[in-house]
């Protein structure tokens, strides 16, 4: 049994102008389904157009007459410095219940989820810190100044998968640099969210700079993305749900930051290390149960080291351990919820019609028929072209494609919808550099699994997303930036109508 346990609400709310909202307001009532278990964890309740609208008013006003905007980048500093401190303060609690909504074991959300959420709080409270303006002179007769002012308020959208790190990242990026904003996570995943906005007040955060919104996407989305006091949208998710908020999105010409799915690849080289990459391998497509925009999902190998290479991975994706996400010792948790379970065994039944060999998996774990659960799956297909190479699976499923020369791997590699971020196993330089040129996609990983570096940009190429986080794409969406000509002489003008 596992030894972690915290009060779990019976209700989730939203949290409007620092406060949760009560029942007086209306909206649907839906059952929070634990995924291990299939047993109620509690009650969401859903934000209807009129919740939204008062949040994004609530806001509105922290924007427009609040302090947040006002203040020095010293002060706003201090409070997200207090924030990060907060996170790390109720990190157990925190950690144990984004772990009891997703099903993500407890173990993987400890060295991911929480501290990269702190870090992402005391990283950019660096970012506004340092920010400066610019000052051209070149020309004599003036001096033309740029600063940068917050855009105003911020519609963030945040995915189950890993509530925590990336609902923070929206948070954090946005509210930095003077922005206010509304947060609108899955409502497959709020209990984390709601004790996170709280423990943001709790730190120190005024009233109204981040509220909470809580429903399906076609419900509480809709109204977020459309209101007219939205100013900017911000969404991490899957692309086709990227399209539909692009889309609403564009009738009243709101920017919009995307960071959505991918098809990745992860090209093994004959001149790997082969037991690093095998390392690497299965944590790029089984980590967090797979459900990862920025899995290894497609491994491309080299055809001298094919054999070999996938009969070690096959064998060890046998021994991964499935269980409660709440254990210490479980590797592979159950997917987050039912229909999603669905569709990723819809997809083994789909590799065994387009001509794929089943290495492993395909199905529902023997003695685990409560909780939605798939085993650790790994097929081997015939060509690029097949759906299971082409279409985000988003699970604990791994299709192997075999390659002959380095021409043909970037090839396939490149043959993709998707360009979030792609892997490479080699110790020869020469193929490493090409490689890194050649690939179509945001960032490129070389021998080395997960790896973010906040100052660095991210964010994906063609159906992947639009826009980039980071430090620098991160002040360039989130701020505006203001020219100011002043004459520094008099000049003779055109005296029109004399």
């Amino acid at each position: 049994m596992n030894d972690v346990a915290f009060d779990v609400r019976e209700r989730v709310t939203s949290i409007i102008d620092g406060e949760p909202v009560g029942a007086s307001r209306s909206g649907v009532d839906f059952p929070i389904i634990n995924p291990a278990s299939e047993e109620p964890n509690g009650v969401l309740r859903e934000a209807d157009a009129q919740e939204v609208d008062a949040a994004v008013n609530s806001a509105r006003r922290a924007f427009e007459t609040g302090p947040w905007p006002r203040m020095g980048a010293d002060e706003r500093k201090a409070i997200f410095r207090s924030m990060h401190e907060a996170l790390h303060r109720h990190r157990d609690e925190l950690e144990f219940l984004d772990s009891l909504n997703t099903g993500v074991p407890i173990t993987q959300v400890r060295s991911m989820h929480v501290a990269r959420a702190a870090y992402n709080f005391e990283f950019f409270g660096e970012v506004l810190s340092q920010e400066s303006g610019e000052v051209y002179t070149q020309n004599p007769n003036y001096l033309t100044y740029v600063t940068r002012e917050p855009v105003g308020v911020g519609a963030m959208m945040a995915p189950w998968n890993a509530p925590i790190p990336l609902a923070s990242m929206r948070v954090a990026t946005c509210i930095a640099f003077g922005n206010t904003c509304v947060l609108k996570p899955s409502e497959y995943t709020p209990h984390s969210m709601e004790r996170m906005v709280e423990i943001f007040h709790e730190a120190g955060l005024p009233p109204g700079v981040v509220n909470l919104v809580n429903g399906r996407g076609p419900v509480t989305g809709t109204a977020l993305v459309t209101h007219p006091e939205v100013d900017m949208v911000g969404f991490t998710g899957g692309s086709e749900t990227g399209k539909i908020i692009m889309s609403e999105a564009g009738k009243s010409l709101k920017p919009v930051l995307l960071e959505l799915g991918g098809k990745s690849a992860n090209i093994i080289h004959e001149s790997a290390d082969l037991d690093r990459a095998l390392d690497g391998s299965l944590i790029g497509i089984y980590s967090g149960n797979g459900q990862q925009c920025l899995a290894g999902s497609r491994i491309l190998v080299q055809k001298s080291i094919a054999d070999e290479f996938i009969e070690r991975f096959v064998e060890r994706s046998r021994k991964l351990r499935i269980g409660d996400p709440l254990e210490a010792e479980t590797e592979i948790g159950p997917l987050c919820y039912e229909n999603h379970m669905n569709r990723v065994l819809g997809y083994a039944s789909l590799a065994r019609e387009e001509g794929a060999k089943l290495l492993t998996g395909g199905g529902r774990p023997k003695g685990m028929e409560q909780g939605w659960f798939v085993e650790p799956t790994a097929v081997l297909a015939e060509d690029n072209s097949a759906r299971i190479c082409q279409e985000e699976i988003f699970g604990p499923f791994a299709t192997f494609l075999v390659y002959e020369d380095l021409d043909e791997a970037l090839r396939i590699a490149n043959d993709s919808e998707f360009g979030l971020v792609a892997y490479l196993w080699s110790q020869d330089l020469n193929v490493t550099m090409r490689a890194a040129r050649e690939l179509r996609a945001g960032t490129i990983w070389v021998n080395t699994p997960i790896y973010r570096e906040l100052r660095a940009p991210f964010g994906g190429y063609k159906q992947s997303g639009i826009g980039r986080d980071g430090a620098r794409g991160s002040l360039e969406f989130f701020t505006e930036p203001k020219t100011v000509s002043i004459p520094l002489t008099d000049f003779p003008m055109l005296k029109m109508g004399e």
